[in-house]
């Protein structure tokens, strides 16, 4: 078992997944292998049924595969214990989805600390990373604004900075822009793209292959198969 090179945030090998359903067994996943390297931005696409939700699943540590390999930041995140796969998930995850998951009574600045709450952070440095990042995504003027005060890409923008706050290894971003209008989209792949600048890795699952194109790399699946792994434009080009 080779582990991976510095440079990757997520190595997986051979990854199998199969979901029992009545009489029949659903392979899910069929002896997937993907590397994604630090500072990468990747999309990964497929139609319904093709096992992206899956693979999400296993990236994010949300589920375990049946067999082979997946490493997370040098960890072995196939064999970790329940504990220690929460933990890891919490440190090395941050999560950015569709529904924003806002707590509707807390101020934007709470709802960004609360994972810092969770792994045992002082008050004083759960608020300053917490308003750090809520500059980073440009609403430092909105910091004590509840949820129902803000437009959906401001909540979303609110969700974002709660993904970077516990300074992940990895940005694990799930139909991001999918509940908002066009213009709104855009800013939000706009944050993105200046988040990737930053040196964030970036993993993006998306059915709208505008939003894909978005991305340097796009991993697209086909009935549990990578179906093909296409670098939409190189590092650094607009």
């Amino acid at each position: 078992m080779n582990a991976p090179g510095s440079d990757e945030v997520i190595l997986i090998r051979q990854l199998e997944r199969s979901f029992p359903m009545g009489d029949t067994v659903i392979r899910a996943l069929r002896g997937v292998d993907i590397s994604i390297r630090r500072g990468e931005y990747v999309a990964i696409m497929g139609p319904s049924g093709s096992g992206k939700s899956t693979l999400m699943n296993i990236i994010g540590c949300l589920d375990r595969p049946d067999s082979g390999e997946y490493w997370l930041n040098g960890n072995l995140v196939s064999n970790l214990p329940d504990a220690k796969l929460a933990a890891l998930r919490n440190r090395e995850i941050g999560f950015v989805f569709q529904t924003f998951n806002l707590l509707a009574r807390a101020d934007a600045l709470h709802n960004v600390e609360l994972p810092l709450i969770y792994a045992g952070v002082s008050r004083r440095e759960r608020i300053e990373r917490a308003q750090l990042a809520l500059e980073e995504v440009g609403l430092q003027e909105r910091m004590r604004h509840r949820p129902a005060e803000l437009s959906g890409g401001q909540r979303q923008r609110v969700a974002v900075a709660r993904a970077l706050v516990t300074r992940p290894s990895l940005l694990l971003a799930d139909e991001p822009t999918g509940n908002l209008d066009s213009i709104t989209a855009h800013d939000i792949l706009d944050l993105f793209a200046g988040l990737h600048a930053a040196g964030n890795t970036i993993v993006m699952v998306t059915h709208d292959s505008n939003v894909a194109a978005q991305a340097h790399r796009t991993i697209r699946l086909l009935d549990g198969r990578i179906e093909s792994d296409t670098v939409n434009r190189q590092e650094g080009s607009p």
